[in-house]
């Protein structure tokens, strides 16, 4: 009987595709330190590196019967982290445009005095929404836009994880967005042709 650290990469993928657990912690064994060392450098952050990788890997799991039995394995997996990064970027991308537009509206106070009135309301939805996250993630965030707290700042000051107070201003800013979005692209719009 072999042991699966003498397999190669592609009786590996083939046990993976039978379900085979110890064929799994193989392909992780071998492959997770040099993928973390790529994704870590890539993304220049080692706690989203970890993240990207546990999600690629349970992805494996759930998805093996799709993984080619007799393919390149290492290649498989190079792609899946190069494309989960180039999704980390994406995203980072459009959250921060959004954040942008966001701290610019609430920035302006000297405008019009025919846009003062439509400002203050803009002002008291965003503060209303804000009021209306739950009460952690409603603190943290403060914490982060309104006393432009780093994510490292809040977590020792609150005694919680970084990656927890990254992960809490990621929701509120999807929740706020979910509901401000429209409004704020509108007036905004509005504001930059007039």
């Amino acid at each position: 009987m072999r042991i699966y650290g003498s397999y190669s990469d592609s009786e590996l993928a083939f046990l993976l595709t039978k379900g085979d657990e110890l064929a799994f912690t193989e392909i992780y064994n071998r492959f997770y330190a040099l993928l973390f060392i790529h994704a870590s450098k890539r993304l220049n952050d080692e706690e989203e590196a970890k993240d990207l990788l546990h999600q690629l890997f349970e992805s494996l799991w759930v998805k093996r019967m799709q993984v080619a039995p007799d393919g390149n394995l290492s290649g498989y997996l190079y792609a899946a982290v190069r494309n989960r990064i180039l999704d980390v970027f994406a995203h980072s991308k459009v959250e921060n445009k959004y954040v942008a537009s966001l701290q610019d509206y609430i920035d302006q106070d000297h405008v019009q005095t025919d846009h003062l009135v439509r400002e203050k309301q803009m002002s008291m939805l965003i503060e209303q929404e804000i009021n209306a996250l739950p009460p952690k993630m409603r603190e943290i965030f403060i914490l982060s836009r309104k006393e432009n707290k780093s994510h490292k700042e809040i977590a020792i000051q609150l005694g919680l994880s970084e990656l927890t107070v990254k992960t809490q201003v990621k929701k509120a800013l999807k929740i706020l967005k979910s509901r401000l979005g429209l409004v704020i692209y509108v007036t905004l719009l509005f504001k930059t042709y007039r």
